[in-house]
């Protein structure tokens, strides 16, 4: 199976879901492929320094990803494609509408709705270090429903 995550930039939300989803399924030894990449991505970006110390916090270094724009990603060899936001997912649907059948939001994909933010995972791009840590706890709470899904 291969999955991707897709945000804005990656390098906050899609980063951190891909470098958290691998250090799980490696965890739980499950063979998985997973990639992420952003709709507006600057190519080899390098991951916001909160996204780098919020990620340190869950012993993971983010400090080796780079970014991967859209245009420039597999995304045609996915099995599942996971947006942090229902406007990232209607952006991919237009497109790849050849792959709308296996593209949700992450939230969508994994039954979470809450009350503030739908179906979308906030954006902490600009926002303090707390910011970034509700957003990785946001992300880690869709992946552990996720890693009983796959």
């Amino acid at each position: 199976m291969k999955i991707m995550f897709i945000c804005t930039g990656n390098i906050c939300r899609s980063a951190m879901a891909e470098a958290m989803l691998k250090k799980m399924l490696e965890e739980n030894k499950k063979n998985i492929e997973v990639y992420s990449c952003g709709i507006s991505a600057d190519e080899g970006d390098i991951p916001t320094q909160n996204a780098i110390d919020v990620m340190n916090e869950y012993g993971i270094d983010l400090k080796k990803h780079r970014a991967t724009n859209i245009k420039y990603s597999n995304i045609e060899k996915m099995d599942v494609i996971l947006c942090a936001t229902l406007s990232h997912k209607i952006f991919v649907i237009k497109l790849y509408p050849e792959l709308k059948d296996k593209i949700f939001t992450l939230k969508e994909y994994v039954g979470i709705k809450d009350e503030a933010y739908g179906i979308d995972i906030k954006d902490p791009w600009g926002y303090n270090l707390e910011t970034y840590r509700q957003c990785a706890k946001e992300i880690e709470n869709c992946l552990v429903k996720l890693l009983e899904k796959v």
